[in-house]
């Protein structure tokens, strides 16, 4: 697809423009990547480009150095083809379907109402982008595209220690322009869940829902914490907060769709008599004026809003009490900070998602630290929580996380190139969220890994949005690297 058809008519540099046109029209939601990987291979197809698709699903794509260029070092051009998928209700998407809609909008471009998937669009576009450019110098290309990486790194754990033969690698998935990322925090997954029984909705008694809405959301690791709402775990307080002045008894409840965002919006069915029903609007509204006076600074626009609903049954009041106080006090948020890294986190945890009903119940929780054992403790005490409450637990799809190299060979040389491009240096960090370089470096030893990216805000969020510059800057840099390499 060319751009001249899309919102991004006109947008610098055309050619990742253009790739991420047809990223953008693509569906790609992880585990289904399969259209936008077969889209690739035959634009590698048609440009002569050797590539392969591995037994995960992964797919590589090798680009031939310039000529006089074929002693210089290959490098690993890495990213995800998959992306996180969040649209606001009452917004129908269908991402199995529909294209992203994007507009343009004083230097940004933004989704309105879903997801961009410019984390990690944006990446694997300056990549393809960088494979077709005939005025690029550069040695030896092996672009690394794997799948799944937003919801359990499938794809880099699938993949095998003989694919690759470059030992540089620059991966283009962080989301902050002006800093090259050293490290990332690994993690794991925590999933629990327990059957039980349903009782009779009592006679005369009738059905409303009560929903939180609202908040920003966002990346369960880059802002956790900002301190902001999480939708589960403000409907849990508000359903307990009223639960003493109506007897409210829980049908079900269901909050969160992915287990690396920051839960936006939370449904609750409930029942109780008709007269307690008459009472729970006013205080629904009364705990929405202090759900906004606490998170007032960060999520200022939280709802409550209470509607109709209809059940015939009811959660047994003893499955209730377990699953309503497992959540109210589970680890959450921000564990520890770290020490050997100021100002980052070290280890922290997410609800992400919850559905209960009245014959059962289910949550993941994703933690993630920068220290190995430190996410396994934090595991392993969340699945002991919900067992002292009944509810089995179990620990799954652990990865490594990137441990940081200050003496790295190719940070100095990137710093070396953003220096002369930019006049100073760029920020070296390290990141408390997930990227695949800690499990890729596992299966490679000796990968010396360097990270950098456009800036995108509200990655895994509806509203998510990319600096239109930052893109073109970043691509000028990723082509003076690798001809610097070269």
């Amino acid at each position: 697809m060319s751009a001249t058809d899309t919102p991004f008519a006109g947008l610098e540099p055309a050619a990742v423009w253009n790739h991420f046109a047809t990223l953008c029209a693509t569906p790609r939601a992880s585990k289904n990547e399969a259209a936008i990987r077969a889209k690739v291979v035959a634009w590698a197809a048609a440009r002569g480009l050797v590539h392969e698709v591995d037994d995960a699903g992964n797919l590589v794509v090798r680009a031939p150095a310039t000529m006089g260029h074929e002693a210089a070092p290959t490098v690993v051009l890495q990213g995800h083809l998959d992306m996180v998928c969040q649209a606001n209700t009452g917004h129908a998407h269908d991402f199995a379907r529909d294209p992203i809609t994007a507009t343009v909008r004083d230097g940004w471009v933004v989704a309105e109402h879903t997801t961009l998937g410019a984390d990690n669009g944006m990446g694997v576009s300056m990549i393809l982008a960088a494979l077709e450019d005939p005025t690029l110098v550069h040695g030896p290309l092996e672009a690394l595209l794997t799948i799944d990486e937003e919801t359990g790194m499938t794809g880099a754990h699938g993949l095998e220690s003989t694919r690759l033969t470059g030992r540089l690698m620059l991966n283009l998935d962080t989301e902050d322009w002006g800093e090259f990322y050293l490290g990332c925090a690994g993690g794991l997954d925590v999933d629990v869940r327990a059957p039980h029984g349903a009782e009779a909705l009592p006679e005369g008694w009738r059905a409303a829902t009560v929903s939180v809405r609202g908040l920003r959301g966002g990346h369960s690791g880059c802002d956790i914490h900002e301190g902001r709402g999480n939708a589960i775990r403000l409907l849990v307080g508000v359903l307990r907060a009223v639960s003493s002045e109506t007897g409210l008894r829980l049908v079900s409840l269901d909050g969160g769709t992915a287990r690396n965002a920051i839960a936006r919006e939370a449904f609750a069915v409930v029942a109780m008599s008709a007269e307690k029903l008459a009472l729970l609007p006013s205080l629904a509204a009364r705990e929405e004026a202090k759900l906004r006076a606490e998170y007032g600074a960060v999520d200022g626009a939280v709802t409550v809003i209470v509607g109709e609903g209809t059940a015939t049954s009811v959660m047994a009041r003893e499955a209730e009490a377990r699953w309503m106080d497992a959540l109210a006090n589970a680890p959450y948020g921000v564990r520890r900070w770290s020490e050997k890294v100021p100002g980052v986190v070290e280890t922290s945890n997410n609800l992400g998602v919850v559905k209960l009903t009245a014959t059962e119940g289910y949550a993941n929780l994703m933690v993630r630290s920068l220290v190995d054992a430190e996410f396994v403790k934090l595991g392993d005490e969340i699945v002991r929580h919900f067992a002292a409450r009944g509810i089995a637990g179990e620990t799954s799809g652990a990865y490594p996380g990137w441990a940081p190299n200050p003496s790295s060979q190719l940070l100095a040389l990137c710093q070396s190139v953003y220096r002369a491009e930019h006049g100073h240096d760029a920020e070296v960090k390290v990141i408390h969220a997930g990227l695949e370089c800690g499990i890729i470096g596992s299966k490679y030893p000796g990968m010396d890994t360097v990270s950098f990216g456009p800036t995108i805000r509200g990655a895994h969020a509806p509203g998510e949005r990319v600096d239109v510059g930052s893109v073109g800057r970043c691509y000028a840099l990723l082509r003076s690297i690798l001809t610097r390499l070269a």
